[in-house]
């Protein structure tokens, strides 16, 4: 998540506290709760966010292979929300399964992160659509609980992504798949910015 995005989300807040709508306001939800019901639209602007970036599309999968982490890391995020301000990040399994996932899948982690940054943006996106019913007095907080909940993901996949592992049987078959796929997505990544080694 770029900083100016953060930024630009806190002044359309408070120009929304400084110049509140005449017409009657709807009744304030939680960022939490609005996340919870619109998971589905959230996984479709990352989705389609994803789609339009060729270093996040190198590797070949249906939707539930690129898309099917989203409903559990967005839940700990909810679930994140709604504790105390004063908690810190929790333990996210589901994160550590899809770093674990990635690695299998031939994903670099340049990837891993750019993903997650996006997962961030889609997020932001959301409340933005929702500023109309969003429960102010505490969005500021929700925006700084958010970032540091997709960062605490993104570390936690990443531990598991880099553990090193007992190299089975099932593994050595694997990466005739996984190896293949990291190429072509560093061979993208590398024709993405300008190195002139990379193959074309």
């Amino acid at each position: 998540m770029k900083p100016i995005e953060i930024v630009s989300l806190r002044k359309l807040i408070r120009e929304k506290l400084a110049q509140p709508a005449a017409r009657k306001p709807l009744p304030a939800e939680s960022v939490a709760s609005i996340l919870e019901h619109d998971l589905h639209a959230t996984i479709q602007d990352w989705k389609e966010l994803m789609e339009h970036n060729e270093q996040l599309t190198c590797i070949p999968l249906g939707f539930e292979g690129r898309t099917g982490h989203l409903p559990n890391l967005i839940t700990d995020l909810v679930n994140r929300l709604r504790l105390p301000s004063t908690k810190t990040a929790l333990i996210s399994i589901a994160a550590r399964a899809h770093g674990d996932l990635r690695r299998k899948q031939g994903y670099t982690a340049a990837v891993v992160v750019e993903e997650s940054r996006i997962l961030q943006v889609s997020i932001f996106k959301t409340i933005q659509k929702n500023l109309s019913r969003v429960d102010f007095s505490k969005v500021l907080l929700d925006v700084i609980t958010i970032a540091d909940e997709v960062d605490s993901q993104l570390k936690q996949a990443m531990f598991s992504y880099m553990e090193p592992r007992p190299l089975s049987a099932w593994s050595v078959a694997s990466l005739w798949v996984s190896v293949p796929n990291a190429r072509a997505c560093l061979s993208t990544q590398n024709r993405h910015h300008g190195d002139p080694s990379s193959p074309p």
